[in-house]
């Protein structure tokens, strides 16, 4: 699976607003390897190439949330930045039942 187009334009407008990189520890991803890895099973967001992780943390982080949150592009946004593998998550999903955005969650 590949991650859409217009997603993808919307973090590249991030990393330019940003002024640094945004390392990918997970993009979209196959409904089983999603089953495997995640508690959304095989229909979470990373498996409708429409959500993206990116290994940010400290200062880098504050800056992709304040940047991402400003930009209005995003209606998921995941945060982890807590112990190793720091990251946050952000999608620009609709608003379906069972799945309410624009919402905000840690891990």
């Amino acid at each position: 699976m590949l991650p859409e187009a217009d997603f993808m334009a919307k973090i590249e407008a991030l990393r330019v607003a940003c002024g640094f990189p945004l390392p990918v520890s997970s993009g979209a991803r196959c409904p089983s390897h999603n089953a495997a890895v995640s508690k959304t099973g095989r229909t979470g967001p990373h498996t409708t190439g429409r959500a993206i992780d990116l290994a940010v943390s400290h200062g880098q982080a504050f800056e992709v949330l304040s940047v991402a949150l400003k930009s209005g592009f995003f209606t998921g946004i995941g945060i982890n930045q807590k112990g190793g593998g720091r990251f946050i998550h952000l999608d620009d999903l609709p608003n379906v039942s069972g799945q309410p955005r624009p919402t905000l969650w840690s891990y």
